[in-house]
């Protein structure tokens, strides 16, 4: 008799090929005939910032004292070509996320944010909303393949202007709007029916390589009067060949997002199968510009931006000692608005969900009013308190990434170096090509 006996004590023991959750997936396409589309990133353990440690500093360098020695968190992204470059106060920029996806409270919280701790937040598709357009100091204006909402009077209106060429959780691919989001303003502002799902191209309809994107940015210059900095994002990929082919384009700054980047909702086997993780493209990107002689290069040079898994101040200094001039952070800051909240666990469990997974929110019912266009759920949702929340969490994620740079013996953020990291993993070393910890040894690297 086995009826009283435990999974463990009947001897049964879960297949690593065909896992639970690999099941429940092969018996969800079969009941439905569709595919699987959700948001929040990739959700297998992949090598990542927690796979690097630094070296503080001791006898062979000196730390910083951090009551009385100052290190600077400033930076100017824009150089090359605008003539006015954003003069930011802290790397911690908002990445692009549309309104569509996320409510315009929401979008109108990130503006606040970011204003008040001197950085930047991005539109992301579907256009510029008045609310967050009148909260943001700085504000990064995305064009993007599918042109929805996109006018030359926005353009002019915005202090920096992305053009997206690829995602993290989608290089290569389109992204996803289901119909429940797709309000009358929605609607209105992308020129679609409304309540009918929406899928964005996934290349530019005008252009097809970077001779021509050069054009393309041309004539964005023109129409801005070289006043405003190109930034050009892409998926991490080939990042090596992407980043040099937007610099020859003339870009301005370049956007690499990881795999890890999760606001974007897409196909399942996108998220989980396509790209590379950030900490293998950031390597990739800054070698691209330095053999271009762009790499923090003062006037002349091309700034790099990550995204992609940013989640903390050890994050953002570890990405700026492999190179990065300042990351873009999504997840994160609809977590720090009030997204995921305990509070909800309720609701949550009725959506199938829970409190802390990040499932099933892409159909619109998000009971924190941010990732929703529902009237009643957006109501709950306070653009003033959830701005502040934001706030904090920016200038606390500042502190984290001086404090790491003091002990380094640094007086900027950008002073961090690969020589300040050593990995714990063989794969980490080998992405970020920094030291196995207790090694001189890089794997991969030539001899």
């Amino acid at each position: 008799m086995t009826d009283n006996l435990s999974i463990e004590q009947r001897g049964l023991r879960e297949s690593a090929t065909f896992d639970r959750t690999t099941i429940a997936a092969i018996q969800r396409a079969a009941d439905t005939g569709v595919y699987d589309i959700r948001g929040w990133g990739a959700k297998r353990k992949l090598p990542h910032f927690d796979d690097l440690l630094f070296l503080g500093a001791s006898m062979s360098r000196y730390p910083l004292e951090g009551y009385r020695e100052r290190c600077d968190t400033d930076l100017l992204l824009g150089t090359r070509n605008a003539k006015y470059p954003l003069h930011l106060d802290t790397p911690v920029t908002i990445a692009g996320m549309s309104f569509g996806a996320l409510s315009a409270g929401a979008k109108e919280a990130l503006g606040r944010g970011a204003s008040e701790v001197g950085t930047s937040t991005t539109t992301g598709d579907g256009g510029m909303t008045p609310e967050e357009r009148g909260q943001s100091k700085n504000l990064v204006y995305q064009y993007l393949p599918s042109r929805y909402g996109m006018n030359p009077d926005d353009l002019r209106k915005a202090d920096a202007i992305e053009v997206v060429l690829g995602q993290g959780a989608k290089p290569g691919g389109g992204g996803m709007l289901l119909g429940q989001k797709i309000s009358e303003r929605v609607a209105a502002m992308r020129t679609l029916p409304e309540g009918i799902d929406q899928r964005s191209a996934c290349r530019h309809p005008d252009w097809t390589g970077p001779d021509d994107l050069a054009i393309k940015i041309n004539e964005l210059r023109e129409i801005t009067d070289w006043e405003k900095p190109i930034y050009v994002k892409v998926g991490a990929t080939r990042t090596y060949y992407d980043v040099k082919l937007a610099v020859h384009s003339g870009a301005d700054v370049v956007v690499v997002d990881g795999m890890q980047g999760g606001t974007a909702a897409t196909q399942e086997v996108f998220i989980e199968h396509v790209g590379i993780p950030t900490l293998a493209a950031i390597p990739q990107a800054v070698q691209a510009l330095q053999e271009l002689g762009v790499h923090r290069a003062g006037k002349d040079g091309v700034q790099l931006i990550v995204s992609g898994g940013i989640r903390n101040g050890a994050d953002v200094a570890k990405a700026m000692a492999l190179g990065a001039d300042a990351v873009a952070i999504g997840t994160a800051a609809l977590i720090a608005l009030g997204d995921n909240d305990p509070r909800y666990a309720k609701e949550y469990e009725a959506l199938g969900s829970a409190a802390g997974y990040y499932d099933d929110f892409q159909d619109g019912r998000d009971p924190a009013g941010i990732s929703t266009q529902d009237p009643e759920l957006s109501a709950r949702f306070d653009p003033v308190i959830g701005g502040k929340r934001l706030a904090n969490f920016l200038r606390v994620t500042t502190m984290e990434a001086q404090t790491i740079a003091r002990a380094c013996g640094k007086a900027h953020l950008q002073h961090l170096e690969p020589e300040d990291l050593v990995a714990i993993s063989l794969e980490a070393a080998a992405m970020a090509r920094v030291p196995l910890a207790g090694t001189s040894w890089i794997p991969g690297a030539r001899l």
